[in-house]
């Protein structure tokens, strides 16, 4: 868990209320959790190949939320779970090609486009369900008083989808935390943002070259 071991690879954002600002932190918090809360794939009711939800920071396999494993301090901690079940095209394709021998020799013919898609689909069933999720846990961190919150996650594609999660679950809208926004937000024009002559270093490019020097490219 990255948030409790020094890691620094993280995403910035403030949060601001869509609405009214919750009149109870701890209660808004917990309902908040539980409505985007992890449910685990179920593997014989389902075709899905994804789940995603809320997690306890310290026990991925918990969404009980209660207010000692979440808060801490002024921060709300916790994980998105990200769960996926994957058929490796090599092992379907390999117990397929098993089948398919053993229905030639059976038969003492190959066996039909129909009857090849048909087993496919048979043998994907059961690898599925002797399938392990593998199992990513982003984590987040909460400043109820500041109102910033922190994505532990590396890939552009997993900070928005935890960011839609947030959204929906708590009715607020994050804003990055990056040099623009900050700039905006505290009122600085964009002219003022333009880069200083002692920063791009101007000074030396309207530097006179002596005759003496030959230019880059110049035989």
């Amino acid at each position: 868990m990255p948030v409790l071991s020094g890691a620094v690879t993280f995403s910035r954002f403030r949060a601001e209320p869509a609405g009214n600002a919750p009149s109870d932190t701890k209660r808004w918090l917990a309902k908040g959790l539980k409505s985007g809360a992890f449910e685990p794939i179920d593997l014989k009711k389902t075709e899905d190949e994804r789940a995603v939800g809320f997690v306890e920071l310290e026990n991925q396999d918990s969404v009980d939320f209660s207010t000692g494993s979440v808060l801490y301090g002024e921060y709300a901690l916790f994980g998105f779970r990200v769960d996926t079940v994957k058929i490796p095209a090599a092992v379907l394709k390999a117990e397929l090609d098993k089948w398919m021998k053993a229905f030639e020799k059976q038969n003492g013919r190959q066996p039909t486009r129909g009857e090849k898609a048909e087993n496919r689909a048979s043998i994907r069933h059961m690898l599925r369900q002797r399938a392990v999720p593998s199992t990513k846990v982003h984590d987040v961190s909460w400043n109820l008083k500041t109102s910033q919150v922190q994505l532990w996650a590396a890939s552009r594609k997993a900070v928005d989808e935890i960011l839609l999660a947030l959204e929906q679950a708590f009715e607020v809208k994050l804003q990055a935390l990056v040099p623009a926004a900050l700039a905006a937000r505290a009122g600085i024009a964009d002219d003022a943002l333009v880069p200083t002559p002692e920063l791009i270093g101007l000074e030396i490019a309207n530097h006179e070259i002596p005759s003496s020097e030959v230019s880059h490219g110049e035989a």
